[in-house]
């Protein structure tokens, strides 16, 4: 299998040649992602849409995690690579409809099955608001278990602290094991799901990251 080869950047975001998806993350190279969060209006409350990650991925299985997001391949723009939207959720929208939030970086460290992980991103980060119900997005099962939402300032409490956790619902991928629904498969697509979270239960990204994403996704 041809390895997935990502454009790398030293510390000043200057490009400095291509390596491979298994590199990046051993060497610790700095790579782009994009970043894609959807809400949903729902009277007067914002309705926050994350993924759960399938278990199959080789990192932070089984989390939740940003409603969209990839890394960029080599020579890809982030215009192009906001095709993440179809392939994970179905949904197809012009890229001048989505809102930039920010651009950050971050450089985080740790072990996955046994082997050192550095993830040194550039994180493009957008949001758009959405009016589809979770039923309504056909979910890419090898990357996403399933879709759920919180309200905005309950998720907003949660990752300062306010609360312990939250209670969620969501819909699951055919063939996803129901996890807290009694560790049941599914039988079909869209089957409801509702969860008891904590903050440990996200992948972990820096607690600025999270509450800065909520308060600019209110002023989408």
């Amino acid at each position: 299998m041809t390895p997935e080869m990502f454009d790398i950047y030293d510390e000043d975001a200057n490009r400095i040649g291509t390596a491979s998806r298994e590199e990046v993350h051993t060497a610790g190279y700095w790579h782009q992602t994009f970043h894609c969060w959807l809400v949903r209006p729902e009277g007067n409350r914002r309705m926050v849409l994350f993924q759960l990650r399938s278990p199959s991925k080789d990192t932070f299985p089984d989390r939740f995690d940003i409603t969209v997001a990839g890394h960029l391949t080599a020579g890809e723009t982030i215009q192009e690579a906001s095709r993440e939207l179809q392939e994970e959720l179905g949904l197809c929208v012009p890229f001048d409809r989505l809102s930039l939030l920010f651009t950050v970086r971050t450089d985080e460290r740790g072990n996955v099955r046994g082997r050192t992980f550095i993830d040194r991103e550039i994180s493009h980060v957008f949001g758009y608001e959405s009016d589809w119900p979770l039923d309504a997005y056909t979910l890419q099962e090898e990357e996403v278990s399933g879709l759920y939402e919180a309200e905005l300032s309950e998720l907003a409490d949660l990752f300062e602290g306010t609360i312990d956790s939250l209670e969620v619902r969501g819909v699951l991928a055919p063939n996803t094991n129901a996890g807290g629904n009694g560790g049941l498969p599914q039988a079909g697509p869209g089957a409801e799901s509702v969860r008891t979270v904590a903050k440990k239960d996200f992948v972990p990204h820096p607690d600025d990251y999270y509450l800065r994403v909520f308060e600019l996704l209110g002023k989408i």
